[in-house]
């Protein structure tokens, strides 16, 4: 009789945690470009200690950052659906594009900031770089747990 309420509470443990896992996979954007651009600028303010002029100077750049990773996205999950690969050149653009997009943004946001201002970003960007190499190879562990079973 104990073993069997201990494989029922394994069974129910399971259950819960695969739909917990489950229900954190729908939170996905579903706010505006406009709504991401206004949180965005705030957590760069109550970061960075921006003046209003400067909120509505970076405010564009933030503004097509987000648009153009909403861009990229939305055809990269069109590309996976249609099951199509890359070539290697298409890939080659890709990143260099968003390259020449980071080089860009980084240019135009240190024009806008003080010196003091732009080393917190810095450190603000090293810091979500690390967050993403980490979150990314999460995710390719359990990518790989996925395709063993």
């Amino acid at each position: 009789m104990k073993n069997l309420v201990s494989i029922l509470v394994l069974v129910f443990a399971f259950t819960f945690t695969t739909q917990a896992q489950k229900k954190r996979g729908d939170r996905g954007s579903k706010l505006t470009i406009e709504q991401q651009t206004t949180l965005a600028v705030k957590k760069m303010t109550l970061v960075l200690d921006l003046s209003n002029k400067q909120q509505l100077q970076i405010k564009p750049i933030v503004m097509s950052k987000i648009t153009d990773r909403k861009d990229f996205l939305e055809k990269r999950k069109t590309a996976k659906a249609n099951k199509e690969k890359l070539t290697s050149d298409e890939v080659f653009a890709i990143k260099n594009k968003q390259l020449d997009h980071q080089i860009i943004m980084k240019n135009s946001i240190k024009n806008i900031l003080n010196k003091e201002q732009f080393e917190r970003f810095e450190k603000m960007q090293k810091n979500r770089m690390k967050m993403a190499k980490h979150k990314m190879k999460g995710k390719k562990r359990g990518n790989k747990s996925q395709q063993n079973k």
